[in-house]
């Protein structure tokens, strides 16, 4: 991936912590101008000390994705320095607030959700797409859920943001072809508690139930995310598009039976 990927502008929503952060290591590895937006600044300016510390580099630019101008605001930035956006990668979500029985659940809190997890990637979507368009073999890359094919009690916002940005993939993927590619990623359980900033990192800890909920014996990092990202948007890739691709371990298709 290396040649493919040193001339290629990246921009990773979300991209300052967790799966975020994998993908801006991985991306930076192969020689791509990486630019990382979070609404965390405190994130943002940790991860690129710790990209630093491998010799990797990457721009990092505040941004709240379900904020029409400040989505404008990052594309016009980007353009302005680097003239071209070759893969746009949405990934920035929230899970809570979240876990209210449905009759507690205020309005604006699953508005919240799925303000962020849903309309951020369409807005993000909107505005990266005259800049996509100028180059060759543009990207776009939904970073989904498996809770938006099966769920926990009480996770409305979040299943549905996810359900809703599957929909939207293929959507876009029929829409804007056959100029930009669009696929999804829909992770399962990802360990990301050292891939946070200071202060946030935790030390993961899995019991062997935990491993064996999934048929490849682990819990997923950071890292199988990023692998797949890697190809996904690359012209390896180029005859897939609006497809998602599960990485869990093989967890939803194990059926687990409680006696």
């Amino acid at each position: 991936m290396q040649n493919y990927y040193t001339s290629k502008v990246i921009l990773i929503t979300g991209g300052a912590q967790g799966i975020g952060r994998g993908m801006a290591q991985a991306f930076s590895r192969v020689g791509a101008q990486v630019i990382l937006t979070d609404l965390d600044p405190e994130a943002g300016e940790d991860a690129l000390t710790w990209l630093d510390s491998q010799y990797l580099k990457a721009d990092f630019l505040p941004c709240d994705v379900s904020k029409k101008e400040q989505v404008k605001g990052i594309m016009q930035q980007i353009e302005q320095k680097y003239g071209q956006l070759d893969v746009l990668i949405n990934n920035a979500g929230i899970a809570s607030p979240a876990r209210k029985p449905l009759a507690e659940l205020p309005v604006a809190e699953f508005d919240q959700v799925l303000s962020v997890n849903l309309r951020g990637p369409f807005l993000c979507a909107k505005y990266a797409l005259p800049l996509l368009e100028k180059t060759l073999h543009p990207a776009i890359l939904n970073i989904t859920s498996t809770r938006a094919f099966m769920s926990e009690p009480d996770t409305f916002g979040y299943s549905a943001s996810k359900g809703g940005l599957e929909a939207l993939t293929h959507s876009l993927a029929v829409s804007l072809g056959p100029k930009v590619r669009v696929n999804a990623i829909s992770p399962g359980w990802i360990e990301t508690g050292l891939w946070q900033k200071e202060g946030r990192k935790t030390e993961p800890h899995h019991s062997q139930e935990d491993k064996d909920q999934h048929p490849v014996g682990r819990v997923g990092t950071p890292e199988d995310i990023a692998e797949a990202a890697l190809f996904l948007c690359s012209d390896k890739a180029g005859f897939i598009t609006g497809q998602s691709l599960v990485i869990d371990g093989g967890m939803t298709v194990k059926m687990i039976y409680h006696e």
